[in-house]
């Protein structure tokens, strides 16, 4: 381990940064380096695990195109438009976050822009719950004993749409949807912890690598519901309008 006085010549923090520095590293600066990496690496095989889902999706949507546009018609693209809102502005409280570490402001000044970021979050869960309320009260859950469109649901399913083509859409609806809100539920309570720190004054311009690589998981999130808000709300907005 470096001593402090070769932290120092290196442009680092003496004693108080040093207390973050694991043994099996030379310097923050490698320690950081190293977490950025399997923090890259994490988010390249949850790429390949979304992408899983958005294949599937790819796939049944072209076998079943009018089903899946008369399913899609059922979810409200208003409330996906405000939580997309909602999303994309977590990502920049998250980014200023990030910021208030790396220029060394002041904990409450990081503090308050990670608790912006985990309202925001806990905003768009909260939309989320309401919207699979919705989706339970019209028997639309994708689940035996739960799948029962109410009857001008039913109305408007076309003619040469089986039930179970529309149910596919809402097995993928959840899946994608649900996966995606689990993410967010592990992000607020990874985040916690880190909010604690900040307040204890842990970050510093020589050591922020936590918010760091936290925000690009956060973004990363965001990133998923960018995609799967056109597929999923926008697919069948004007289905039956013209």
């Amino acid at each position: 381990m470096a001593t402090n006085a070769e932290a120092i010549e290196q442009g680092h923090a003496p004693e108080s940064a040093h207390t973050a520095l694991a043994h099996q590293f030379d310097n923050l600066e490698q320690q950081r380096e190293a977490g950025t990496l399997g923090m890259w690496v994490f988010i390249a095989q949850e790429v390949m695990f979304f992408g899983g889902l958005f294949l599937a999706y790819l796939i049944y949507r072209m076998k079943y195109p009018d089903a899946f546009m008369a399913a899609s018609n059922h979810l409200n693209w208003t409330i996906g438009t405000f939580n997309t809102a909602v999303l994309i502005t977590s990502s920049l409280t998250m980014a200023l976050a990030v910021w208030a570490t790396q220029a060394g402001r002041a904990p409450k000044v990081q503090v308050a822009f990670m608790l912006a970021t985990v309202l925001l979050g806990l905003t768009f869960l909260s939309v989320k719950a309401y919207e699979y309320h919705e989706k339970y009260t019209d028997g639309l859950i994708p689940v035996a004993g739960w799948f029962n469109p109410n009857r001008e649901i039913l109305s408007h399913i076309p003619a040469n749409v089986t039930l179970g083509q529309y149910q596919m859409f809402f097995w993928l609806y959840f899946a994608m949807t649900g996966l995606h809100a689990l993410h967010m539920i592990v992000g607020v309570g990874i985040i916690t912890p880190i909010i604690f720190w900040a307040w204890r004054g842990r970050y510093t311009p020589e050591y922020h690598a936590p918010v760091e690589n936290f925000g690009l998981y956060w973004h990363f999130v965001d990133i998923i519901w960018i995609f799967l808000f056109p597929l999923l709300y926008l697919l069948g907005a004007h289905f039956g309008k013209h």
